[in-house]
């Protein structure tokens, strides 16, 4: 069976494959190929800067050449690696060759050829590769698309924020608030979960074998290798790698980086599962309509329905990306004394996992784009529970000395209907200052929202 999105295994590159091609280039076995030539040629290039005089520095035009390899870096080039893999069974081994291959002809390469991969373990190569896929998908792909989402949140809290709601507590009817300062009590979360997001370090290590340097020093024993090292992690590219330096490692980076990303990235997808179930449920309510797609179909046997189905969506991927990111984040800091290679293939799934989220943001943004406030239905809930005015009635009897007036207010409206005349008979009887009498008669549960518009246009 040929591999198509009608047959592929996962739905990432199947159903969704054309919603995640921004992260594909990045995350696939294509990407982590292109990160390891980039990682590859610049420690080639390096090297001939350390002043070593068997390799002098290299001219303008072989650097240049050499960058072409990684600028240049397609499907084909990624075949030929994979095609020296089948003799190697090594995939790092394979982009060495794939790059002594093609610097042939090239006379002052050819000739330093041996410093291709010196001194280096394969996983010098692989963390720099992996740091450099994540920290581009990140910034590129994840950030962005919730900073678009929060976006999307921010408009709608100021648009809604006098709208009145009628809030519900344990599902019950509770002291109203605004539809916007509930969609900014979401954002300020998402917010401050993204800035974690975006302020972890992401480190890299280059130094060998079990990460102290031993066979560098065996080649070169004065020279001061770590500074080396750090120098070309943190360069910026593409003299560097624009990384943060790990100073200490066994053969591979810990991976305390990835795991404190993956769950800052859990937290704010926890964050968006709880309100995509929030939306799913004033839609239910009907306080929000969707906007109608031609030719859409709700249900294959009930013509009128119109499914909040991209809030399902998100929350079911949302849950498909925490459980991968969270096993990440379990497993891969784990490693038996100097290296275990269980790291490896789970390493590959990091695509899969932001894959996930990446989708379930899309879905959130479409179906938030879909929404329309129905006032009307919001009104009516509300006039149909004056009972959540006993809080005010009650709190401005306590401040005036009424004896048991939570008690009072209890026995009243506990449990039961109660009416605008009924409670305006009891404000006529209380003992309290007109001027208090006059604002509780004024109130209405639609005007019972405390500070919610102010708290929300805040935002």
């Amino acid at each position: 069976m040929e591999l198509s999105p009608l047959t592929a295994l996962s739905p990432l590159d199947g159903r969704y494959a054309a919603k995640l091609a921004a992260l594909r280039p990045l995350m696939s076995e294509m990407g982590y190929m292109h990160r390891r030539v980039q990682v590859e040629v610049a420690w080639f290039i390096a090297l001939s800067d350390a002043g070593f005089a068997e390799f002098a520095p290299l001219s303008r035009a072989d650097r240049a050449y050499l960058q072409s390899l990684v600028t240049g870096f397609d499907e084909e080039n990624c075949a030929a690696i994979k095609a020296f893999e089948k003799t190697t069974n090594h995939d790092v081994k394979a982009v060495e060759y794939w790059i002594k291959e093609r610097i042939q002809g090239h006379a002052a390469l050819e000739k330093a050829a041996e410093f291709v991969h010196f001194a280096c373990t394969s996983e010098d190569i692989n963390n720099t590769s992996h740091a450099l896929q994540t920290q581009a998908a990140r910034d590129a792909v994840l950030l962005p698309a919730l900073r678009g989402i929060a976006a999307t949140l921010r408009a709608m809290a100021h648009q809604y924020a006098a709208a009145p709601m009628l809030s519900r507590t344990h599902g019950q009817t509770a002291s109203p608030t605004t539809v916007g300062k509930e969609i900014a009590n979401v954002l300020v979360r998402l917010e401050h979960a993204t800035v974690r997001i975006a302020e972890v370090k992401i480190l890299a290590k280059m130094n060998g074998a079990v990460g102290n340097y031993n066979a560098h020093l065996a080649a070169w024993p004065e020279f001061d290798w770590e500074a080396f090292a750090r120098k070309v992690v943190e360069a910026p590219q593409p003299q560097g790698l624009g990384l943060t330096f790990q100073p200490y490692s066994i053969q591979i980076e810990p991976h305390d980086w990835m795991a404190e990303l993956f769950d800052a990235v859990a937290r704010a997808n926890t964050i968006l599962i709880d309100f995509s179930r929030d939306i799913w449920g004033y839609v239910s309510l009907g306080y929000f309509r969707q906007r109608l797609k031609a030719g859409e179909i709700g249900s294959s046997t009930m013509p009128h329905k119109v499914n909040p189905i991209d809030f399902e969506n998100a929350e079911g991927n949302l849950g498909l990306a925490n459980a991968l990111l969270r096993h990440l984040a379990e497993k891969l800091p784990i490693s038996r004394w100097q290296r275990d290679l269980t790291d490896s293939t789970v390493l590959r799934n990091i695509g899969v996992a932001l894959g996930y989220a990446v989708l379930a943001y899309a879905s959130l943004a479409t179906g938030l784009s879909k929404l329309e406030l129905n006032a009307e239905r919001l009104a009516q809930d509300l006039d149909h529970s004056w009972e959540v005015l006993a809080e005010p009635i009650q709190t401005v009897m306590r401040r005036h000395g009424v004896a048991g007036a939570y008690e009072k207010l209890k026995e009243v409206t506990r449990g039961k209907t109660v009416s605008a005349e009924a409670l305006h008979a009891l404000i006529e009887s209380l003992a309290i200052p007109e001027a208090d009498k006059d604002r509780l008669l004024a109130m209405t549960p639609a005007s019972y929202i405390g500070k919610a518009a102010e708290l929300a246009r805040r935002t």
